[in-house]
């Protein structure tokens, strides 16, 4: 299968059963998402996904994975986006079922992604926090949260996961982050 070329995150293998909860209308944003490893995860179980992203060569790797998931990854597409263009609003008038972030912070998209996913949709969100700067890359403040910036940034949604410190990134390695689901709203 080909998310297995790139481990999943385990935020999404273990809190799987919330998104086959949903009731699918609008498909799940996978927002920056690189080689798609975590939207493909949910592609091989029958979920719509959009991998959105910047990098056009990775999103080529994606469609090839698509196409490689035949009938799975029908419904399915890629779109090339720069979500930090000045000026730009590209989730403007979007709605998505669920929206994945990982490793990845541009904090004017936050009000964006709130309004892009639909009453009683999920979020899930894991990137790096300032003490990532201890481990390494990335160490640039505007890409890492600051304490608790996370959860208050979501604290008005229904907070079904949270948890911020150090995690495991790959075999001996560990990073800093923050991980949250949350649920939107139904009012």
């Amino acid at each position: 299968m080909p998310h297995l070329n790139a481990s999943v995150a385990t935020l999404v293998s273990e809190n799987f059963s919330l998104l086959q909860e949903l009731d699918m209308q609008f498909g799940v944003l996978d927002l920056a998402s690189g080689r798609g490893r975590n939207g493909l995860f949910l592609v091989e179980h029958h979920i719509p996904v959009i991998f959105a992203d910047n990098n056009e060569a990775a999103l080529t790797m994606v469609s090839d994975a698509l196409i490689q998931l035949g009938d799975r990854g029908q419904k399915c597409s890629t779109w090339l986006v720069d979500f930090e263009a000045d000026n730009s609003k590209p989730l403007l008038d979007k709605c998505f079922d669920a929206i994945l972030v990982f490793n990845y912070l541009h904090r004017p998209l936050i009000g964006a992604i709130q309004d892009a996913v639909v009453p009683g949709g999920l979020l899930f969100y894991e990137t790096f926090t300032e003490a990532q700067s201890q481990y390494g890359r990335p160490n640039n403040p505007n890409f890492l949260l600051k304490e608790n910036e996370l959860r208050e940034a979501f604290s008005h949604w229904d907070i079904l996961h949270y948890f911020e410190g150090d995690m495991p990134s790959g075999p001996e390695t560990i990073k800093a982050a923050a991980s949250l689901i949350a649920r939107k709203p139904k009012h």
